[in-house]
């Protein structure tokens, strides 16, 4: 699909890690590294990477997304591949419900 999700879309604010900035960002579902709930650098290209999975361009399913992510997503999920498997699942299960 090809989208791509820039910080002016997000409902929430992020702070950056300057410091991990150009670092390896998120490379798949297999992906083990960690993931950094407080980096906008670490969110963007996994929101993105959920978006294309689930073939959605709208807002509402990002805002959800977020706040699946912000209020709802386990602590225990910690690597890229773990969240993105959990927002993609609870995101094709709310778009049955619709």
């Amino acid at each position: 699909m090809g989208l791509t999700i820039n910080p002016s879309d997000l409902k929430y604010k992020y702070p950056k890690a300057t410091r991990t900035r150009f670092d390896a960002k998120f490379a798949g579902p297999a992906d083990s590294a960690p993931f950094n709930r407080d980096d906008l650098y670490d969110i963007l290209p996994l929101l993105t990477a959920v978006m294309n999975e689930l073939e959605r361009d709208d807002a509402a399913t990002l805002h959800f997304l977020e706040d699946l992510m912000n209020q709802d997503m386990p602590r225990f999920l910690v690597s890229r591949g773990e969240v993105f498997d959990f927002l993609t699942g609870c995101g094709k299960e709310m778009l049955t419900f619709r």
